[in-house]
């Protein structure tokens, strides 16, 4: 799942799949600089203090003291357990920043973007009329965190950008598949877990989404909220998801957008993305055809056949980019696929597929750029692919055996047959990984929660919709809203259906009529 050995896509933050090509070029990351203003402090207090242990008392007693930034919002910062189970044993920070409710104050409500490893705060800081409309703001003071791993709290730290640029865009040797290829992908996998394990230090094998989902409920309480209001995006419904297996008597309205279902195991999770992508790849391509200026001309069927060709000629003979990066079928698959996360944005398919196509590289860097959070300039935004890697590495189990990966290979490009090649393979990266993994994959009820709304839409292709409609049926009191349509998850980017629907869940508790599809 995490070397060049072949990714699965990312659970990817909302913000970054509608980022058009040309805000890329121009941007250079000038629209995510931190605004801190110098200000008034203030303080928030818990109420009546949750029945914990002594040893978690002192987390769950803090008083957090807010600071005002990024053009009226206000930032501060909380401590939680570096260890849920051995509280005593240290502790880690975890950054917040809230914008606070414009009219009748509900409560919190706090989000997270997705990834594993995209950063809440940054989701609210950049974006938070993307994060929630007019009435969910008037109504919620707006929180997002950086959970633990991730961006501004204690994080991961693994590889400097000239390594990472190797990590992420490097030509593994060999033929893919072949005993030389796994042994090098495994090389790769072991030098960057050791990087990682050398530079983050014991917070390492702690990033897991079961203590993340503890910390939600330290921030629930610290904002003085009896209850957790939460709207999850992609990986972050996940997270919502765990939390209220956990703690089904204090969730409140919980809204999971783009589910990931908590049952799929590991290669489950890439089958069905990669057959996601071939999905959407193909509605891109039906809309493509039907219109003048499109790089492919016939039928869809024709159309998937060159992109296919087109992949397996830069597996044999990558494209040099100017910056002496080589556009190999891995990077390739990550520039298509990061426009497949909107509709909107498969215009910039057209000038992916019709520059590599007359052996340009530059527009494939860029959408991979985009997808990889990388700056212009070769350093990166944030740390979100080193979370990435850490956090999926604990939280599923993983098999390097050669013989089981090739079974799976197989299957993949008969499931997928244009990108399902380029995802196979990826239990190398955390079957190397330093630490063993932790989650316990496995349906969750939520036995005794409040009613938790799950939204899917039909062809998502980073979290299809089957998944969607899993996590509703799992859940013990769980409600599907369907949205009809392209593109990764629906609150805030689909229709009027399901904006009123979502906001009358949040403000008003109200539950969408089964079966409601917008």
């Amino acid at each position: 799942m995490t070397t060049r050995s072949g990714r699965p896509a990312r659970r990817r933050a909302v913000r970054t799949a509608v980022i058009a090509l040309a805000a890329v070029v121009a941007l250079t990351l000038s629209g995510c600089v931190t605004w801190f203003l110098p200000a008034k402090t203030a303080t928030t207090s818990s109420p009546a203090p949750d029945k914990v242990s002594a040893a978690l008392q002192p987390y769950y007693s803090q008083v957090l003291h807010w600071t005002s930034c990024a053009s009226g919002k206000q930032c501060t910062t909380a401590r939680a357990p570096l260890d849920w189970n051995d509280p005593g044993a240290g502790e880690i920070e975890l950054a917040l920043i809230r914008q606070q409710a414009k009219g009748t104050k509900q409560g919190s409500l706090l989000t997270n973007p997705g990834g594993p490893g995209a950063s809440g705060f940054d989701f609210v800081r950049d974006s938070v009329d993307f994060v929630a409309d007019a009435q969910l703001q008037n109504h919620f003071d707006i929180v997002g965190f950086d959970p633990r791993g991730v961006g501004r709290s204690t994080a991961v730290k693994c590889y400097d950008p000239k390594q990472m640029d190797e990590y992420l865009y490097g030509i593994t040797p060999g033929v893919r598949g072949s005993d030389q290829w796994i042994a090098e992908n495994a090389t790769i996998a072991k030098d960057f877990g050791q990087a990682c394990r050398q530079n983050t230090g014991a917070a390492l094998p702690k990033v897991d989404t079961v203590s993340a989902a503890h910390d939600l409920d330290l921030l629930r309480a610290v904002l003085g909220d009896t209850k957790l209001n939460y709207l999850g995006y992609s990986y972050g419904t996940y997270l919502g998801a765990v939390y209220a297996g956990l703690y089904p008597g204090k969730t409140g309205r919980l809204v999971l957008d783009g589910a990931l279902d908590p049952a799929a195991s590991n290669f489950d999770v890439t089958e069905v993305q990669a057959k996601g992508f071939e999905s959407a790849l193909r509605a891109y391509l039906v809309s493509c055809l039907a219109k003048k200026g499109c790089p492919f001309q016939g039928t869809v069927d024709g159309a998937m056949t060159t992109v296919g060709q087109l992949l397996a000629a830069l597996e044999k003979s990558p494209i040099r980019n100017s910056d002496g990066r080589e556009l190999g079928a891995n990077t390739m698959v990550t520039a298509i696929i990061t426009p497949l996360y909107d509709a909107t944005a498969w215009s910039y398919l057209d000038k992916l597929f019709d520059s590599v196509m007359k052996g340009s590289a530059s527009v494939a860097f860029q959408l991979a750029d985009t997808y990889n959070d990388r700056n212009s300039d070769g350093t990166y935004a944030d740390n979100s692919t080193e979370a990435f890697v850490a956090i999926n590495c604990l939280d599923y189990t993983y098999n390097a055996d050669p013989t089981v990966m090739r079974e799976q290979a197989a299957e993949l490009a008969k499931a997928a047959p244009v990108i399902g090649p380029y995802m196979a393979y990826g239990d190398i990266g955390c079957a190397n990984w330093p630490y063993k993994a932790t989650g316990d994959r496995g349906p969750i009820s939520a036995k005794g929660s409040a009613p938790i709304l799950v939204v899917g839409t039909t062809n998502d292709p980073a979290t299809p919709y089957v998944w969607a409609k899993n996590l509703a049926s799992e859940l013990q009191n769980g409600h599907l809203l369907t949205y009809k349509g392209e593109g990764h998850t629906a609150y805030n980017k689909s229709n009027q259906c399901v904006n009123g629907a979502v906001d009358d869940f949040l403000v008003k508790g109200t539950i969408p009529a089964k079966g409601t599809t917008c």
